[in-house]
């Protein structure tokens, strides 16, 4: 979305009256505002980069893949948008912290946050076959996978919610904060390893605590909960023509996500149009946790 060049304090004076010039598209408008968003490089991450550099903000790309991240800052800063990489690991608040002090430096202040960043480790406790998979019982599940899982999904976003909401006071902002969460915070998978449940259920709640927390310093928080998406969240195998098929058929649209579908949904509630909005989560998920019982 391109910026209109109509800030919110505009007016057309005639006489004494005073007109508002600022029309229902301009609220959507990132011009003037900056965001880091983590785990940008790819996927849903990158989508959310892309809403806000098209709505006409700056944008910091936190990603432990620092190449791709570089390479991502590059396309879009030759389209003439304004973004730049880091590198970054969630589950290490120093790390965060170092981010959010270099975005400060190059963009001045904070308005958005994406706690984007996320992992799904190892196999759930049924197979695409329909037939039990021994490595993702919970008596064999590995110990590790468990606690990378919540290190990133969880810790990661606390650790990011945490240095966002620290530049915001300093500046005064009333930010926007959005974690991705996703339809597992409310529903169960067999075929999705079991950590990742309780870590975006533990997302999802967080949310509503913060939302409380922060509404008096005009920040808001709030979560988009996708469901099956085609990224490279567990190793990509999502991309797999034959693993999407069986997706596919459990999603009542018909079809799994792209994440490029999610990007008018980050940008209404990274921008003022959504600014009386807090403590939600947002479920979009092809209608997977309202499909009830088929008959």
């Amino acid at each position: 979305m391109k910026q209109r060049g109509v800030r919110h304090r505009d007016r057309c004076r005639h006489g004494n009256k005073q007109e508002k010039s600022m029309t229902l598209l301009d609220l959507f408008s990132m011009a003037g505002k900056s965001a880091l968003v983590t785990g940008g490089a790819s996927g849903l991450g990158l989508a959310y980069v892309e809403a806000v550099a098209e709505g006409g903000g700056s944008v910091t790309i936190a990603d432990l893949d620092e190449a791709a991240a570089e390479r991502e800052a590059a396309r879009l800063t030759g389209l003439g948008h304004s973004v730049r990489a880091c590198r970054v690991d969630v589950s290490s608040d120093e790390d965060l912290r170092r981010a959010f002090d270099d975005h400060e430096a190059a963009f001045g202040a904070l308005d958005v946050v994406f706690a984007n960043a996320g992992l799904a480790m190892g196999d759930g406790y049924m197979g695409f076959d329909g037939q039990r998979a021994e490595a993702g019982q919970i008596d064999t599940y590995p110990v590790e996978h468990w606690r990378t899982t919540l290190a990133i999904d969880l810790d990661g976003v606390f650790f990011t919610i945490r240095h966002a909401v620290r530049l915001m006071k300093k500046h005064g902002r009333r930010g926007s904060i959005i974690a991705t969460t996703s339809n597992a915070s409310e529903i169960t998978c067999p075929i999705v390893a079991t950590p990742y449940m309780p870590a975006k259920a533990g997302v999802r709640h967080l949310v509503r605590q913060l939302a409380r927390e922060l509404a008096p310093f005009g920040i808001r928080v709030n979560a988009i909960a996708p469901g099956s998406v085609v990224t490279n969240i567990g190793g990509g195998v999502l991309k797999d023509p034959a693993v999407r098929a069986v997706w596919d058929k459990g999603v009542p649209l018909g079809r799994m996500g792209e994440s490029a579908q999610f990007k008018p949904l980050a940008l209404f509630l990274a921008s003022d149009a959504s600014n009386y909005m807090t403590g939600s989560e947002v479920v979009m998920d092809g209608g997977v946790s309202v499909r009830g019982i088929e008959g």
